[in-house]
């Protein structure tokens, strides 16, 4: 037992961190968010400015939740549903197709992102790792050098050090 929490105590964030980090950008749209996400079957991403800097984080959490909230609100696309109910009573399919009705939704990602940012350095252990996660109840965590983004630490990553000690 002595031995395996010393190994746990041994093991640092760049022993277990993801380099490759697939950021959004603050002014994406959620649909960009939504594929960009699903496409690198990933389920959260670091939000970045115009500038590159790190502001925030978004996860399919947060999309779910604003499509909650947009749906409940009966406003939300009244109007794009009044033209499109008027276009289907004036024309044949055919020509309907011919529109783009699309809605695509205003909201963006800096909209819906946590602005709160969990950081973490290379050279930090596993165990003050989780012992963040869990306080901040969170599924990754960044790790930074000297300001820049250069990793994720996740859940699953974590799970990897649990099963191969």
């Amino acid at each position: 037992m002595n031995d395996t929490l010393e190994r746990i105590r041994e093991i640092t964030v760049s022993d277990v961190m993801s380099s490759e980090v697939l950021s959004a950008e603050a002014g994406w749209s959620l649909d960009k968010l939504a594929e960009v996400l699903i496409d690198n079957s990933i389920s959260g991403a670091p939000v970045t400015d115009a500038d590159g800097e790190l502001v925030g984080v978004v996860s399919m959490t947060d999309i779910v939740r604003q499509n909650g909230t947009t749906g409940n609100n009966p406003g939300s696309q009244a109007t794009h549903d009044v033209y499109r109910y008027e276009l289907e009573r004036h024309l044949s399919q055919e020509e309907i197709k011919i529109f783009h009705t699309h809605y695509e939704s205003p909201v963006e990602v800096r909209d819906i992102m946590t602005p709160m940012i969990f950081e973490v350095t290379e050279d930090d252990s596993v165990k003050e790792v989780a012992e963040t996660m869990l306080k901040g109840n969170i599924h990754r965590v960044f790790v930074t050098r000297d300001s820049k983004l250069i990793g994720v630490v996740t859940t699953l990553d974590m799970l990897k050090v649990i099963r191969d000690i």
